[in-house]
Protein backbone atom coordinates (compact mmCIF):
# COMPACT_ATOMS: atom_id res chain seq x y z
CA UNK A 1 0.00 0.00 0.00
CA UNK A 2 1.66 3.55 -1.02
CA UNK A 3 2.52 5.44 1.92
CA UNK A 4 -0.11 8.24 1.62
CA UNK A 5 2.39 10.93 3.54
CA UNK A 6 4.99 10.30 0.65
CA UNK A 7 2.60 10.48 -1.94
CA UNK A 8 0.98 14.03 -0.43
CA UNK A 9 4.54 15.88 -0.56
CA UNK A 10 4.82 14.28 -3.98
CA UNK A 11 1.78 16.43 -4.88
CA UNK A 12 3.02 19.61 -3.26
CA UNK A 13 6.23 19.23 -4.11
CA UNK A 14 6.84 17.58 -7.48
CA UNK A 15 9.63 19.82 -8.98
CA UNK A 16 10.79 17.01 -11.17
CA UNK A 17 7.11 16.28 -12.28
CA UNK A 18 7.17 13.97 -15.23
CA UNK A 19 11.06 14.10 -16.15
CA UNK A 20 13.32 10.96 -16.36
CA UNK A 21 16.59 10.54 -14.67
CA UNK A 22 19.63 8.22 -14.48
CA UNK A 23 21.22 7.68 -11.29
CA UNK A 24 24.33 5.92 -11.56
CA UNK A 25 25.55 3.90 -8.30
CA UNK A 26 21.89 4.47 -6.63
CA UNK A 27 21.98 1.72 -4.86
CA UNK A 28 23.49 2.69 -1.75
CA UNK A 29 24.47 6.26 0.03
CA UNK A 30 24.11 9.55 -1.78
CA UNK A 31 23.03 7.76 -5.20
CA UNK A 32 20.38 6.27 -3.18
CA UNK A 33 19.08 9.44 -1.62
CA UNK A 34 19.27 10.83 -5.00
CA UNK A 35 16.91 8.45 -6.79
CA UNK A 36 14.31 8.67 -3.72
CA UNK A 37 14.35 12.22 -3.91
CA UNK A 38 14.09 12.75 -7.34
CA UNK A 39 11.14 10.12 -7.36
CA UNK A 40 9.54 11.71 -4.35
CA UNK A 41 9.83 14.82 -6.45
CA UNK A 42 7.48 13.21 -9.50
CA UNK A 43 10.24 11.69 -11.59
CA UNK A 44 10.62 8.79 -13.38
CA UNK A 45 13.61 6.84 -12.15
CA UNK A 46 16.52 4.36 -13.71
CA UNK A 47 18.52 3.04 -10.77
CA UNK A 48 21.72 1.80 -11.64
CA UNK A 49 23.85 0.07 -9.43
CA UNK A 50 26.32 -2.31 -10.27
CA UNK A 51 26.14 -4.06 -6.71
CA UNK A 52 30.09 -4.23 -6.15
CA UNK A 53 32.43 -4.20 -2.91
CA UNK A 54 33.44 -0.50 -1.41
CA UNK A 55 37.13 -2.06 -4.17
CA UNK A 56 35.05 -2.10 -7.00
CA UNK A 57 34.84 -5.89 -6.64
CA UNK A 58 32.23 -8.44 -6.66
CA UNK A 59 28.71 -7.52 -8.23
CA UNK A 60 25.03 -8.07 -6.98
CA UNK A 61 21.60 -6.58 -8.30
CA UNK A 62 20.26 -6.40 -4.60
CA UNK A 63 20.63 -2.69 -3.90
CA UNK A 64 19.07 -0.99 -6.85
CA UNK A 65 16.58 -3.39 -6.57
CA UNK A 66 15.72 -2.72 -3.10
CA UNK A 67 15.69 1.04 -4.23
CA UNK A 68 12.99 0.46 -7.05
CA UNK A 69 10.94 -1.79 -5.05
CA UNK A 70 11.06 1.33 -2.46
CA UNK A 71 10.29 4.03 -4.64
CA UNK A 72 7.33 1.52 -6.23
CA UNK A 73 5.80 0.83 -2.88
CA UNK A 74 5.25 4.80 -2.63
CA UNK A 75 3.99 4.86 -5.78
CA UNK A 76 6.67 6.63 -7.99
CA UNK A 77 7.94 4.81 -11.46
CA UNK A 78 11.37 3.31 -11.45
CA UNK A 79 13.29 0.40 -12.97
CA UNK A 80 16.95 -1.34 -11.61
CA UNK A 81 20.07 -1.18 -14.56
CA UNK A 82 23.03 -3.18 -13.27
CA UNK A 83 25.46 -2.04 -15.92
CA UNK A 84 28.54 -1.35 -15.33
CA UNK A 85 29.03 2.49 -16.56
CA UNK A 86 32.54 2.57 -17.19
CA UNK A 87 32.38 0.24 -19.90
CA UNK A 88 30.94 1.98 -23.36
CA UNK A 89 28.29 -0.79 -24.43
CA UNK A 90 27.18 -0.72 -20.88
CA UNK A 91 26.56 3.17 -20.48
CA UNK A 92 24.76 2.70 -23.90
CA UNK A 93 22.58 0.19 -22.84
CA UNK A 94 22.25 2.22 -19.24
CA UNK A 95 20.72 5.19 -22.01
CA UNK A 96 19.11 2.91 -23.86
CA UNK A 97 17.27 1.29 -20.86
CA UNK A 98 15.33 4.96 -20.02
CA UNK A 99 14.27 5.49 -23.52
CA UNK A 100 12.72 1.63 -23.84
CA UNK A 101 11.40 2.14 -20.41
CA UNK A 102 9.83 6.18 -20.65
CA UNK A 103 10.58 7.33 -23.94
CA UNK A 104 12.84 9.71 -22.86
CA UNK A 105 15.92 10.88 -20.77
CA UNK A 106 16.06 14.57 -19.31
CA UNK A 107 18.89 14.44 -16.35
CA UNK A 108 21.55 12.52 -16.22
CA UNK A 109 22.79 11.99 -12.66
CA UNK A 110 27.11 10.76 -12.62
CA UNK A 111 27.36 9.60 -9.03
CA UNK A 112 29.08 5.75 -9.21
CA UNK A 113 32.74 5.35 -7.67
CA UNK A 114 34.65 3.29 -5.67
CA UNK A 115 37.69 4.00 -3.47
CA UNK A 116 41.48 2.20 -3.30
CA UNK A 117 43.27 4.50 -0.86
CA UNK A 118 46.78 4.59 -1.03
CA UNK A 119 49.59 7.19 -0.38
CA UNK A 120 51.43 7.81 -3.91
CA UNK A 121 54.22 6.24 -2.94
CA UNK A 122 52.26 2.80 -2.59
CA UNK A 123 49.58 3.08 -5.13
CA UNK A 124 49.91 0.04 -7.79
CA UNK A 125 49.19 0.62 -11.22
CA UNK A 126 45.89 -1.69 -10.98
CA UNK A 127 44.58 0.81 -8.38
CA UNK A 128 45.05 3.65 -10.02
CA UNK A 129 43.43 2.45 -13.75
CA UNK A 130 40.84 1.11 -11.64
CA UNK A 131 39.90 4.41 -10.04
CA UNK A 132 40.05 6.20 -12.60
CA UNK A 133 38.27 3.80 -14.34
CA UNK A 134 35.19 3.99 -12.61
CA UNK A 135 35.24 7.97 -11.75
CA UNK A 136 36.39 9.52 -14.57
CA UNK A 137 35.44 6.73 -17.96
CA UNK A 138 32.32 6.11 -15.39
CA UNK A 139 31.26 10.31 -16.08
CA UNK A 140 32.17 9.98 -19.90
CA UNK A 141 30.34 6.94 -20.98
CA UNK A 142 26.89 7.77 -19.67
CA UNK A 143 27.40 10.99 -20.84
CA UNK A 144 28.45 10.39 -24.66
CA UNK A 145 25.94 8.44 -24.78
CA UNK A 146 23.19 10.91 -22.89
CA UNK A 147 24.24 13.51 -25.15
CA UNK A 148 24.20 12.15 -28.29
CA UNK A 149 20.18 11.24 -27.81
CA UNK A 150 20.25 14.70 -26.80
CA UNK A 151 21.42 16.46 -29.45
CA UNK A 152 19.73 14.32 -32.24
CA UNK A 153 16.80 15.27 -30.48
CA UNK A 154 17.74 19.52 -30.73
CA UNK A 155 19.14 18.61 -34.68
CA UNK A 156 15.62 17.37 -35.34
CA UNK A 157 14.16 21.07 -34.11
CA UNK A 158 12.97 19.88 -30.55
CA UNK A 159 12.82 21.29 -27.75
CA UNK A 160 15.74 19.80 -25.38
CA UNK A 161 16.32 21.13 -21.48
CA UNK A 162 18.74 18.23 -20.19
CA UNK A 163 20.79 18.04 -17.49
CA UNK A 164 24.33 16.51 -16.30
CA UNK A 165 25.25 16.65 -12.62
CA UNK A 166 28.74 15.04 -12.16
CA UNK A 167 29.75 14.48 -8.91
CA UNK A 168 33.68 15.40 -8.07
CA UNK A 169 34.62 16.01 -4.24
CA UNK A 170 36.68 18.11 -1.80
CA UNK A 171 39.45 15.82 -2.51
CA UNK A 172 39.08 16.79 -6.07
CA UNK A 173 38.98 20.37 -5.08
CA UNK A 174 41.76 21.01 -2.69
CA UNK A 175 43.31 17.38 -2.57
CA UNK A 176 43.62 14.90 0.35
CA UNK A 177 46.65 12.74 1.51
CA UNK A 178 46.62 9.21 0.92
CA UNK A 179 43.76 9.55 -1.93
CA UNK A 180 46.01 10.83 -4.96
CA UNK A 181 44.68 9.04 -7.63
CA UNK A 182 40.76 9.50 -5.97
CA UNK A 183 42.20 13.42 -5.95
CA UNK A 184 43.24 13.19 -9.70
CA UNK A 185 40.01 11.44 -10.75
CA UNK A 186 37.58 13.97 -9.31
CA UNK A 187 39.28 16.91 -10.43
CA UNK A 188 39.45 15.33 -13.84
CA UNK A 189 35.48 15.38 -13.30
CA UNK A 190 35.20 19.14 -12.36
CA UNK A 191 37.43 20.40 -15.23
CA UNK A 192 35.22 17.69 -17.24
CA UNK A 193 32.16 19.68 -16.08
CA UNK A 194 33.39 22.79 -17.15
CA UNK A 195 34.07 21.94 -21.06
CA UNK A 196 30.36 19.65 -21.35
CA UNK A 197 29.20 23.13 -19.57
CA UNK A 198 30.67 24.92 -22.67
CA UNK A 199 29.39 22.14 -25.39
CA UNK A 200 26.98 20.92 -24.58
CA UNK A 201 24.67 24.80 -24.11
CA UNK A 202 23.72 24.81 -27.95
CA UNK A 203 21.98 21.85 -27.25
CA UNK A 204 19.91 22.80 -24.32
CA UNK A 205 21.98 20.88 -21.68
CA UNK A 206 23.51 22.22 -19.03
CA UNK A 207 26.42 20.49 -16.79
CA UNK A 208 27.30 21.57 -13.01
CA UNK A 209 28.90 19.07 -10.11
CA UNK A 210 28.49 18.96 -6.75
CA UNK A 211 31.68 17.94 -4.68
CA UNK A 212 29.36 16.66 -1.60
CA UNK A 213 30.44 15.70 2.52
CA UNK A 214 28.71 12.99 3.59
CA UNK A 215 28.50 9.67 5.17
CA UNK A 216 28.91 6.92 2.68
CA UNK A 217 30.30 3.55 2.84
CA UNK A 218 33.62 5.66 0.98
CA UNK A 219 33.86 7.98 4.54
CA UNK A 220 32.61 6.46 7.31
CA UNK A 221 35.44 4.33 7.60
CA UNK A 222 38.38 6.55 6.71
CA UNK A 223 36.74 9.54 8.55
CA UNK A 224 34.76 7.25 11.27
CA UNK A 225 34.32 10.46 13.95
CA UNK A 226 33.52 13.05 11.64
CA UNK A 227 30.92 11.28 9.67
CA UNK A 228 29.44 9.39 12.89
CA UNK A 229 25.54 9.55 13.41
CA UNK A 230 24.72 11.95 16.23
CA UNK A 231 22.75 10.31 19.43
CA UNK A 232 20.09 13.27 18.72
CA UNK A 233 19.55 16.56 16.63
CA UNK A 234 20.25 17.24 13.07
CA UNK A 235 22.65 14.45 11.85
CA UNK A 236 24.99 16.95 8.87
CA UNK A 237 26.59 13.39 7.53
CA UNK A 238 23.27 12.24 6.07
CA UNK A 239 23.85 12.14 2.16
CA UNK A 240 20.01 13.16 2.19
CA UNK A 241 21.37 16.46 2.95
CA UNK A 242 22.97 16.31 -0.46
CA UNK A 243 20.03 15.46 -2.19
CA UNK A 244 17.81 18.39 -2.58
CA UNK A 245 20.62 20.20 -4.41
CA UNK A 246 20.87 17.48 -6.79
CA UNK A 247 17.42 17.57 -7.65
CA UNK A 248 17.13 20.79 -8.02
CA UNK A 249 19.70 21.01 -11.02
CA UNK A 250 18.32 18.32 -11.94
CA UNK A 251 14.93 20.60 -12.85
CA UNK A 252 13.47 23.05 -15.22
CA UNK A 253 14.19 25.53 -12.79
CA UNK A 254 18.00 25.70 -12.84
CA UNK A 255 18.36 25.83 -16.79
CA UNK A 256 20.29 28.93 -15.90
CA UNK A 257 23.09 27.48 -14.16
CA UNK A 258 25.65 25.77 -15.82
CA UNK A 259 29.73 25.06 -15.85
CA UNK A 260 29.36 25.19 -11.41
CA UNK A 261 30.90 23.26 -9.07
CA UNK A 262 28.99 23.13 -5.30
CA UNK A 263 30.27 22.18 -2.31
CA UNK A 264 27.14 20.37 -0.04
CA UNK A 265 27.58 19.50 3.18
CA UNK A 266 24.89 19.22 5.58
CA UNK A 267 22.91 22.69 5.44
CA UNK A 268 25.59 24.18 3.70
CA UNK A 269 25.84 25.09 -0.22
CA UNK A 270 28.30 26.77 -1.29
CA UNK A 271 29.98 27.79 -4.97
CA UNK A 272 33.58 26.44 -5.22
CA UNK A 273 35.62 29.37 -6.95
CA UNK A 274 37.94 27.39 -9.37
CA UNK A 275 41.02 28.28 -10.80
CA UNK A 276 41.07 31.74 -11.86
CA UNK A 277 44.10 33.88 -13.91
CA UNK A 278 46.29 35.41 -11.01
CA UNK A 279 48.71 37.86 -10.57
CA UNK A 280 51.71 37.72 -13.39
CA UNK A 281 54.28 39.64 -14.69
CA UNK A 282 55.92 40.09 -18.57
CA UNK A 283 59.39 40.69 -18.89
CA UNK A 284 58.72 41.15 -22.79
CA UNK A 285 61.46 38.96 -23.18
CA UNK A 286 62.87 35.67 -22.59
CA UNK A 287 63.67 35.03 -18.69
CA UNK A 288 67.12 34.20 -17.67
CA UNK A 289 66.58 31.38 -15.14
CA UNK A 290 68.63 33.50 -12.67
CA UNK A 291 66.22 36.31 -12.75
CA UNK A 292 63.22 33.94 -12.20
CA UNK A 293 63.10 33.29 -9.01
CA UNK A 294 62.87 37.03 -7.55
CA UNK A 295 59.84 37.02 -10.17
CA UNK A 296 58.10 33.74 -8.55
CA UNK A 297 59.00 35.05 -4.75
CA UNK A 298 57.16 38.42 -6.13
CA UNK A 299 54.21 36.80 -7.99
CA UNK A 300 53.39 34.13 -4.19
CA UNK A 301 53.75 37.79 -1.81
CA UNK A 302 50.49 39.05 -4.41
CA UNK A 303 48.50 35.81 -4.73
CA UNK A 304 46.64 34.31 -2.09
CA UNK A 305 47.96 31.34 -0.39
CA UNK A 306 46.64 27.96 -1.37
CA UNK A 307 43.61 25.93 0.22
CA UNK A 308 45.64 23.33 2.64
CA UNK A 309 45.47 19.59 1.31
CA UNK A 310 42.86 17.37 3.39
CA UNK A 311 44.62 15.51 5.83
CA UNK A 312 47.98 17.37 5.62
CA UNK A 313 49.90 18.37 8.30
CA UNK A 314 49.39 21.96 8.40
CA UNK A 315 45.80 21.12 7.27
Amino acid sequence: MPDRKWLEERELTGLCEGRVVVVTGAGRGLGRAHALEFARQGARVVVNDLGADLDGTGSSNGPAGEVVDAIRAAGGEAIANGDDVADWNGAGRLVAAALDAFGRLDVLVNNAGFLRDRMVVSTSEEEWDAVIRVHLKGHFCPTRHATSYWREQSKAGEAVDARVINTSSGAGLMGSVGQGTYSAAKAGIAALTLVEAAELARYGVTANAIAPAARTRMTEGTFAETMAQPDEGFDAMAPENVSPLVVWLGSAESRAVTGRVFEVEGGIIGVADGWQHGPRVDKGARWDPADVGAAVHELLGKAPPPAPVYGAADG
